[in-house]
């Protein structure tokens, strides 16, 4: 870049942000969990990101005060599922209500259906579902971080292209 098109460029002013959740956007998920008595839950994840391609590892944070948290340190698994705008009254609601107070998949009618390679439930309703392996975990802060081995993932037919990759850009994500 020559001097004059340094010259010619506005200058962009910083200010100092909060850290607290700074890297930003990521998509709205909801963790659904399976505990060992056959209970199930879901819970919305403010922390949820790839954490290898090879092998595909996702990593979730729960806050381990929260009721899901249990649940999946003991059942070992857990099933990411990506939100998109139709479910936000649900999402909302999963995020905001604890099972400790009350079945709150039943009160949001929320559709279930088995894993096929975890033992914890898929949210139907839901455009794709990512089954997890716990493979390790650490408490980072005031989450644990749990690192799950990619098992299966589900995807509407719709979102598929004929390679099986997903098309995201066909989520209307929260």
């Amino acid at each position: 870049m020559d001097i004059s098109s340094a010259k010619n460029r506005a200058v962009i002013q910083k200010k100092q942000a909060i850290k607290k959740s700074c890297l930003q956007p990521a998509p709205a998920v909801l963790v659904s969990c399976r505990g060992l008595d056959g209970e199930e839950n879901a819970l919305a994840v403010g922390y949820c990101c790839n954490c290898s391609y090879d092998p595909p590892l996702v990593m979730v944070g729960v806050v381990p005060s929260r009721y899901s948290h249990k649940m999946i340190k003991e059942s070992g698994c857990f099933v990411v599922n990506l939100v998109d705008r139709s479910y936000k009254e649900t999402f909302d609601y999963l995020g905001s209500h604890s099972k400790r107070d009350g079945d709150k998949l039943t009160a949001m009618h929320v559709r279930l259906e088995d894993g096929l390679k975890v033992n914890a439930p898929i949210l139907t309703d839901c455009p794709v579902n990512i089954e997890c392996s716990v493979v390790d975990s650490v408490v980072a802060g005031s989450h644990e971080m749990f690192v799950g081995k990619v098992e299966y993932v589900h995807a509407n037919e719709k979102l598929i292209d004929g390679d099986g990759k997903i098309d995201f850009s066909q989520i209307n994500f929260l």
